[in-house]
């Protein structure tokens, strides 16, 4: 009997935001479908800098992480 069991893999998908003035912050989506369309994770990061979730500024890059 096999009392360990694996983990299921994390739904979550985790970005590096770059920022205009060198500093960085990260995003998680949930979504994996929406994780692998671009221009719906830029649409994301820019709704979460209106609800304050990432800071202000002009985002240079967004890179996937995990």
């Amino acid at each position: 009997m096999n009392t360990f069991r694996k983990s299921t893999p994390s739904k979550s998908v985790m970005f590096m935001v770059n920022y205009d003035d060198g500093r960085t912050a990260y995003l998680w989506i949930d979504d994996p479908a929406k994780a692998n369309d671009t221009w719906a994770v830029g649409v994301i990061a820019q709704a979460q800098q209106e609800q304050g979730s990432l800071p202000e500024g002009t985002i240079t890059s967004i890179r996937r992480v995990r």
